[in-house]
């Protein structure tokens, strides 16, 4: 195993740097690495990192999201209000509609097989999402109407609601039958988890003012229980709900309102995390994509991920009806959700599991997704955002004087 470490940190970073000075997204060179490294190619990774692979990709993600709830205003976010709470679910459906539309047309799926195909893809990938928006957040880009906190907090729940309808609907197409209890935990693990969330904020705030803890030492007790935040989130069944993941930014931002001083230096650390994490991530996510299936669908696979983008685009002009962002900020908002990853690669090989009929298209389609829309949309991001948007302490794209 640690050889396969070795192996990973080295030619991931060393990739992600030639991908950056070739003007592309550093990811992409992490997710070539997986690819390359990975069973289906040359066969380099020892057998038990991979057994762990989605562990190891879940514990990337808890970073990233507590350094993106450290460092979000909740006051900026009241001042975003409806869109914020529309993007969390309006795109995610378009994106679902859409492939209600279109995958029975390319691949002769049934709708309920669609179904589960949409709400595979439709997920936004808080991995890539949220460092480019905590980017912006730090430059100062779209900050005067909280764009980046905006699209930060709508791509976190986003996944909450599409992974709790991929469960309804593969229980449907498992066991052919569906069951209402299965979508009341859609509000319910929103609302426990961001209570869940705010509460071990609030504890974490009270002990790190009584007892005198290093900066280390508060990182290290912040993520064991984001840990068992998660781990909360596996042990609940039933109509009750709770996403960890959510509970987990609500903690760092919990703590952000209550102490501002120590909350900077706490993300900084974590940004400091993210530099290992991010390779660990997307290598790992390039290690689960077979070669031989994205092949098999080629061109109307990709096809039809442009066709449901097309939806999801569309979802997002939605809900931005009505908000003070001019017409750039929206074309910038609708770029910024379109990266997927890390939901594809944790359960894009679900229904081949379980044994549906359409396993091998839906695992197919779900790794040419990452495959083009991380990159795409990190690129655009990269490419756009000081185009589109306007730095805080400026008017008009000129500096105020």
């Amino acid at each position: 195993m640690l050889l396969s470490l070795a192996l990973v940190f080295l030619c991931g970073m060393a990739l992600g740097t030639i991908f950056q000075k070739l003007k592309l997204p550093s990811l992409l060179g992490m997710l070539l690495t997986g690819i390359l490294l990975g069973p289906y190619v040359l066969n380099l990774l020892d057998p038990s990192i991979l057994n762990i692979s989605t562990d190891l990709r879940q514990i990337a993600l808890i970073i990233i999201l507590t350094r993106a709830g450290l460092n979000l205003d909740i006051r900026d976010l009241k001042r975003v209000g409806r869109p914020a709470i529309l993007l969390c679910f309006v795109p995610a459906c378009f994106e679902i509609a859409g492939m209600l539309i279109f995958a029975p047309i390319f691949f002769g799926v049934t709708l309920l097989e669609a179904a589960v195909m949409g709400t595979v893809v439709a997920a936004v990938s808080p991995a890539v999402v949220v460092p480019k928006m905590l980017k912006l957040m730090e430059s100062g880009y779209g900050k005067n109407k909280s764009i980046p906190q905006m699209i930060m907090a709508g791509a976190s729940v986003d996944d909450v609601f599409v992974i709790v309808l991929f469960t309804a609907f593969t229980g449907l197409a498992k066991d052919g039958q569906l069951s209402p209890i299965r979508f009341l935990t859609i509000p319910t693990s929103i609302l426990f988890g961001l209570i869940g969330g705010i509460l071990a904020g609030l504890l974490l705030y009270l002990l790190f003012s009584k007892a005198h803890i290093r900066d280390s030492g508060k990182v290290v007790i912040i993520l064991s229980v984001s840990f068992l935040l998660v781990t909360v989130e596996h042990t609940l069944t039933g109509a009750v709900g709770f996403s960890g993941l959510l509970a987990v930014m609500a903690l760092g931002a919990a703590l952000q309102q209550k102490n501002y001083p120590v909350s900077k230096r706490l993300a900084n650390k974590f940004s400091k995390l993210w530099v290992g994490a991010e390779v660990l991530l997307f290598v790992l996510v390039g290690a689960t994509v077979n070669i031989s299936y994205a092949l098999k669908a080629g061109a109307m696979a990709i096809l039809l991920i442009f066709c449901v983008l097309a939806f999801r685009l569309a979802g997002v002009f939605v809900s931005l009806i009505r908000t003070p962002l001019n017409k750039k900020e929206r074309v910038f908002s609708a770029l910024a959700y379109m990266p997927k990853a890390t939901v594809q690669a944790a359960i894009g090989g679900l229904p081949l599991a379980m044994g549906l009929a359409c396993g091998e298209t839906v695992l197919t389609v779900a790794v040419l997704s990452i495959l083009i829309t991380a990159p795409l949309g990190a690129a655009l991001v990269d490419a756009t955002y000081q185009k589109l948007l306007i730095k805080a302490g400026t008017e008009g794209g000129k500096e105020d004087t």
